[in-house]
């Protein structure tokens, strides 16, 4: 179960914020019980990417063997 101020991956690109699959956010609010999302997307040094509205079926939980990968962002900041 996927609760506020937790963790989350991507699974699915979203191309309209220059999000990719893989991508880590932390959920700001949870819609309808759980069928969606609002997700933070940050830079490592903070600054906000996006705060995209993200279905449940475009997103996982963060498990014990996630590693955090940087790639450089596609738009600007």
């Amino acid at each position: 179960m996927i609760r506020e101020h937790d963790r989350v991956v991507l699974t699915t690109d979203l191309a309209n914020e220059g999000l990719k699959a893989g991508d880590v956010g932390t959920v700001v609010h949870i819609h309808s019980q759980g069928e969606a999302f609002e997700v933070e997307f940050l830079t490592l040094d903070g600054r906000t990417v996006a705060i995209a509205t993200v279905l449940n079926s475009q997103l996982r939980a963060v498990i014990h063997r996630d590693i955090t990968h940087a790639r450089p962002l596609e738009i600007s900041v």
